[in-house]
């Protein structure tokens, strides 16, 4: 059977301290779409949720995500509500990486967008490697 095939797609993340597993994330997605969009979460929606400064200013990874090949278009988001984020930015689909899947916010998510007929397509999460990860000091502590 064939994989499904989509005219836009959608993604979001901080990108903080880019890395191959966003990278991959990316990549995977387009595979999938003919036009991807990426939502990258400014610094003020990352520290209410997260409670963490990202180490990589909002500019700057709106930058480098804007620059990576599979992305077709990239914006600054302000609100972790994918309803609210479809009626700016209409798509056909969402992508999330596998680690989220079975979350009660992701099952939430896909009741939410089941009624404007938006799929989901969760990607292969890279093992080992995450932003908080490169934080750790020599110790194994985050660093603040």
């Amino acid at each position: 059977m064939a994989e499904p095939h989509y005219k836009i797609g959608y993604t979001q993340g901080v990108y903080d301290m880019f890395h191959v597993g966003h990278l991959n994330l990316l990549n995977n997605a387009k595979k999938y779409c003919d036009y991807l969009m990426v939502g990258v979460n400014a610094d003020e929606l990352v520290s209410e949720y997260k409670h963490k400064v990202p180490v990589i200013n909002e500019i700057d990874r709106l930058a480098i995500v804007n620059n990576i090949r599979a992305v077709d278009e990239c914006f600054l988001v302000h609100t972790l509500d994918k309803i609210d984020i479809y009626h700016q930015h209409p798509f056909n689909v969402i992508f999330i990486g596998s680690d989220w899947k079975g979350s009660p916010r992701w099952k939430q998510t896909e009741r939410d967008m089941a009624g404007l007929g938006v799929g989901f397509i969760y990607l292969p999460y890279t093992q080992g490697v995450s932003s908080t990860g490169l934080r750790l000091d020599k110790d194994g502590r985050v660093e603040e």
